[in-house]
């Protein structure tokens, strides 16, 4: 095993694990519409041209543009209606020379037209005649055959996260069913003699099982299947046991707690034990969440997660959460949407350490929303429940001053 607790950067610690693991992404077929979140596992491609034909983009009249050249307010041009085209129907009404149809947003245009005018900027100069006091180019408020999507192009990448849009733009296409990655399935095996279950009544010294349950929601939000095991007491063997049952059951392994120095935490050496290459980095230089463990067991990562529940999560979105994505094949996950605040109170740190710290966004200083710091212990839940998002302290900074402006990642 490496060094016992030489610490790395949180993106250092990453890359090493990144550089040890080999991805291989199996995929399963899914319906479109329930392929929200999950990770494309092949380039798709578009079937079909769309729209497949042209479409008015306003309530007007479709005509031929060259019939409302000049047209003015003072000096409209007059064009006979010739008919409509109704919604979701082919047309049959075909334009001659001075001749406008009565078009929908949405709907096709008269045979021979090729542009829109707005209803706005038109009135009616008796029942079958329309003044027209603006004039339209050749294609204006027309959406065009392929304007928007060409048969043959690549709508969506290998690689990328299915967001609501994109099952839109696939439904459009007819695109009813596509391939995506396996979920990766995460173990999840938290340890502590302390550790009792969330609908038990703790005893002495005793507390209920938080990370479970946090770690189980962070898997599940980030595209993979958490399977928690039963809680496992401070023993070697026990912790190795579950281990060993866990990988069997999983793509990655997570154990909670049991990662620092102390000699009742077992983790590193239980890790360690389970096949090559084991623990790559012990300790990340990071607050909270220093006594970290990142390892690779026979091809699987594996996590030893502090066992303050604030640690925990700050770690799982830094190493795990990224692992998650790796193994379904994308690259570059995507990221938590941020807002520039200016910071309400000064932040401590220390540098050579990246401190995240949790804040609460309250009113408006200056047209930015100003940064609370949540201070509290690691092992203190609520100081995230009560948080809207978190904020860094990079590594070369030895804090931050109140009035700076800072770009909180939002929960």
């Amino acid at each position: 095993m490496p060094e016992f607790f030489n610490v790395l950067a949180p993106e250092e610690a990453f890359e090493v694990l990144r550089k040890h693991l080999s991805v291989r992404v199996d995929s399963e077929r899914v319906s479109t519409s329930r392929a929200l979140g999950r990770v494309t596992a092949t380039n798709i491609v578009s079937p079909e041209d769309l729209p497949s034909f042209p479409r008015s983009t306003m309530d007007g009249y479709s005509v031929r543009a060259a019939d409302t050249f000049g047209a003015t307010e003072g000096l409209p041009a007059y064009l006979e209606l010739a008919g409509a085209v109704p919604m979701g129907a082919a047309p049959q009404v075909s334009l001659g020379p001075g001749e406008a149809s009565g078009a929908f947003t949405g709907g096709m245009l008269a045979v021979g037209a090729d542009a829109v005018v707005m209803e706005e900027h038109t009135q009616r100069a008796g029942e079958t005649t329309i003044e027209v006091m603006r004039p339209v180019a050749p294609g204006e408020n027309v959406l065009q055959v392929g304007e928007d999507v060409r048969v043959g192009d690549e709508v969506l990448p290998a690689g990328h996260v299915i967001r609501p849009q994109d099952v839109g733009g696939l439904t459009a296409l007819g695109i009813t069913e596509i391939d995506v990655a396996r979920r990766p399935v995460v173990v999840i095996v938290s340890t502590g003699d302390e550790l009792v279950p969330p609908n038990e009544a703790p005893g002495p010294g005793q507390v209920r099982d938080i990370n479970t349950y946090t770690i189980s929601a962070l898997v599940e939000k980030h595209g993979g299947v958490p399977v928690p095991v039963a809680l496992v007491e401070d023993d070697y063997e026990a912790q190795r046991d579950a281990a060993v049952g866990a990988l069997d059951k999983g793509d990655v392994l997570v154990f909670s707690a049991g990662s620092s120095i102390s000699s009742r935490d077992l983790t590193a050496s239980v890790i360690d034990s389970l096949g090559s290459p084991g623990v790559l980095v012990h300790g990340i230089s990071l607050k909270p969440g220093k006594p970290t463990i990142v390892a690779l067991i026979d091809g699987k990562p594996a996590f030893g997660l502090p066992g303050n529940p604030v640690s925990a999560m700050v770690v799982f979105n830094l190493l795990v959460r990224p692992t998650l994505y790796l193994l379904a094949g994308c690259e570059e996950p995507p990221e938590p949407a941020t807002v520039t605040a200016r910071l309400a109170r000064d932040v401590a740190s220390v540098a050579g350490r990246e401190d995240h710290v949790q804040v609460r966004l309250n009113g408006t200083e200056n047209g930015r929303p100003t940064a609370e710091p949540v201070f509290g212990k690691s092992n203190l839940i609520y100081s995230l429940v009560r948080a809207d998002g978190t904020i860094t302290v990079p590594l070369d900074k030895a804090g931050l001053y109140a009035g700076e402006e800072v770009e909180v990642r939002l929960f």
